[in-house]
């Protein structure tokens, strides 16, 4: 049942409002993250009052206005958009109270205008996750390239400078991309609207159209989903404040990136039509060599973030793997590594602000004892850590199993050993980190600690890395993130048979 309600439409604009007020409240420090704050659980308590009609199979949608005569501004609750939206939503919470935190204890400037345009990123995640139709996606997609521009520009100095000019270049052109798409796909089926399943059939282009959209489009996709040769501007953007990493990693850019392949491999295309365009393998390829060959080069980073940066990039690539190879449990399997991944990189990349913002260390060569004298902190990175090595019992490991049986069930076995080795990589750049930090002395001995307010960065990270315990021992916990995934997945691949074990 299709309920109208404007519900979708107040969980983007309660924080443009937030954003609003708090660029009239750069005086009052208290009050601006006050705004903040409500609004990151404004926004949270919207798209839970909604999870429970989305889960009985229905369906909340609103239309603000025309775009076209036939396309309109619309939001709809589908089970795949409710997953990004409830998981940025949630998150959202915890970054909000640790970015006050962090910002306060760095001292750093322009504190306003990074809450505010935190705000707008926030509001443009939800249109992109809720858009019932390719231009609501892609008005919503470039608002969230424009507003994260000034967080990467935060620190306003040289680097930074470079470092937003080539995110600004890479985001743009693909947008750009993403646009000719929708108008093609749009010439050739006279909507735009997502449909699980697909929207477009054999019989409406020849082959080579077809092929040629789907690969316009998935680049364009791919470029925020950092898939590599296209991943150059994550790692130049990590010269952003932490916070800002850990918006780009887990809950914004990059996750809209694989959400939008998702969309398109799912929602646009269709399983059926692509494999019967003989294109999709294409696609896969590319996933699985990024994974390995981001996994490798992770390994060589002294620099924290930038390791990170680099798991990043190989971990989305599982997601647009498990999307490739089109059976319904590698699609459910990649819908809930968006969710394993987020909730893990958030923990790591808090773990790693945390500890910059205390020692002024950004390598780590430097990091040796820090476990003794940040245990919790450290302790939580651990987890983490073991998540993303797909350990059991936490929320990786769940992904992974499902990513995995899904490979099986393509009958393209291979495709596991590429997980398994990334696991292993995976393992081998984390954990030493781990590692050194509890079982290796500190040679110079010497910690300097700088800077106060830890107590509101460490509890969101207590809280991250609780959510990645729960959700690997019990994964539909609330809010039902593996219920919402197997309704997704059995959308997209209903009344097909594409031969699966």
């Amino acid at each position: 049942m299709t309920i109208v309600d404007i519900r979708p439409f107040l969980a983007v604009g309660v924080s443009l409002l937030a954003a609003f007020l708090i660029a009239f409240s750069r005086k009052w420090p208290n009050l601006r993250e006050t705004w903040s704050a409500i609004a990151s659980v404004i926004k949270f308590g919207l798209i839970l009052s909604m999870l429970p009609a989305v889960l009985q199979g229905n369906y909340y949608t609103y239309t603000l206005c025309q775009i076209t005569d036939t396309i309109g501004l619309t939001l709809k609750t589908d089970p795949a958009g409710m997953i990004f939206a409830t998981l940025a939503s949630m998150l959202w919470v915890p970054m909000n109270f640790y970015s006050i935190g962090y910002m306060r204890c760095n001292r750093e400037g322009e504190q306003t205008g990074y809450f505010a345009a935190f705000a707008v990123c926030m509001s443009a995640v939800m249109g992109i996750a809720m858009a019932e139709n390719l231009l609501t996606f892609f008005i919503f997609y470039e608002l969230l390239t424009l507003a994260s521009y000034p967080l990467v520009l935060h620190k306003r100095n040289d680097e930074a400078l470079l470092a937003s000019r080539k995110y600004l270049i890479y985001t743009l052109v693909s947008g750009q991309l993403f646009l000719a798409g929708i108008v093609a796909v749009y010439c050739i089926t006279g909507t735009v609207s997502f449909k699980a399943g697909g929207i477009i059939t054999a019989d409406m282009a020849p082959t080579w159209v077809l092929q040629g959209i789907f690969l316009l489009m998935i680049i364009a996709g791919s470029v925020k989903a950092a898939v590599m040769p296209l991943h150059g501007w994550l790692p130049a953007a990590m010269v952003a404040p932490t916070p800002v990493s850990a918006l780009l990693h887990a809950v914004a850019v990059v996750k809209t990136g694989v959400f939008s392949v998702l969309r398109i491999i799912c929602f646009v295309f269709g399983p059926k039509l692509l494999s019967q365009i003989n294109v999709i393998d294409f696609v896969a390829w590319a996933a699985a060599g990024t994974i390995l060959v981001s996994s490798m080069m992770a390994l060589r980073q002294d620099h924290l973030k930038r390791r990170l940066a680099f798991s990043t990039i190989g971990q989305l690539s599982y997601i647009v793997l498990g999307a490739a190879l089109l059976s319904p449990l590698s699609i459910k399997g990649a819908y809930l590594h968006l969710v394993a991944h987020a909730v893990m990189k958030i923990t790591l990349f808090m773990c790693a602000g945390l500890i910059i913002a205390r020692t002024h260390r950004n390598n780590i060569s430097e990091l040796y004892g820090i476990g003794k004298k940040l245990p919790i902190t450290m302790t939580c990175f651990t987890i983490a850590s073991l998540g993303i090595a797909g350990v059991p019992f936490l929320v990786g490991f769940v992904s992974k199993w499902n990513l995995a049986l899904g490979a099986v069930q393509a009958n393209k076995p291979l495709y596991v050993l590429v997980w398994v080795a990334s696991a292993l990589l995976a393992a081998g750049y984390l954990l030493p980190v781990c590692q050194m930090a509890f079982f290796r002395q500190n040679p110079d001995k010497k910690f300097a600690y700088y800077g106060d307010h830890i107590i509101v960065m460490v509890v969101p990270i207590c809280i991250t890395t609780l959510m990645a315990v729960i959700l690997g021992v019990v994964p539909n916990f609330y809010p039902h993130f593996y219920e919402l995934a197997d309704m997704a997945s059995q959308a997209i691949c209903a009344g097909w048979n594409g031969g699966w074990m």
